[in-house]
């Protein structure tokens, strides 16, 4: 039976955490009352100051962690942008996905999913760059300018991403291929389009 590696330990715990405090981040904003001169911000701006620079930290340590993984996705499958081999997996990843998307249907999960991968890059530096811009405000007593601007447009974006990528993730996962316990636990046997698993594939199986 084809089976793959479930995500390591410390990657299915950093992706958790990353999408926790990105998930309390963008839903709590609204909440929010930030300093200006002679009012101090409210509460839920002083939980927003934490959570933002802890997600700040995590995403240092997912920056650290991608760099040095083995056997998972390394980061320069994230950011293929600068390797031709690399961008050309790319555009035939993203050619079968169209095709199948022709047919009503999506490729099946793989050990390796280049344009998935691209994605991901994508959403980590948008992470990056608004836990980044969060905690440049975090040094100004009344945050504010162009800063301030930049912050809010990458929460539009980060909004973008999470809605699209979420929908993704439970649209695979209601085709049957099982996305979800790749990332949080669960051992998956890959198929490909028609239901057979990949010939060459090994093994790999969790201990009891």
């Amino acid at each position: 039976m084809a089976l793959t590696p479930i995500r390591s330990l410390p990657t299915r715990l950093l992706h958790l955490a990353l999408l926790t405090a990105v998930l309390w981040q963008l839903t709590a904003s609204g909440l929010v009352e930030r300093p200006r001169i002679g009012r101090p911000g409210n509460l839920f701006y002083r939980i927003h100051e934490v959570v933002g620079l802890t997600a700040l930290g995590v995403v240092l340590a997912f920056w650290l962690w991608s760099a040095i993984r083995r056997r998972e996705p390394h980061i320069a499958a994230l950011f293929p942008w600068y390797s031709p081999p690399r961008v050309l997996a790319v555009i035939a990843d993203l050619k079968a996905h169209l095709a199948q998307l022709r047919e009503w249907r999506l490729p099946a999960a793989a050990a390796e999913m280049p344009l998935a991968s691209a994605v991901h890059g994508l959403g980590l530096l948008t992470a990056s760059a608004m836990a980044a811009s969060g905690a440049w405000l975090y040094t100004e007593n009344v945050p504010g300018g162009i800063v301030l601007q930049i912050h809010r447009a990458l929460a539009n974006l980060m909004w973008t991403y999470v809605i699209a990528h979420a929908g993704l993730a439970v649209l695979h996962q209601v085709m049957g291929h099982a996305v979800l316990q790749r990332m949080f636990g669960r051992r998956i046997e890959f198929r490909d389009a028609d239901g057979v698993p990949p010939a060459n594939s090994c093994s790999s199986r969790r201990q009891p």
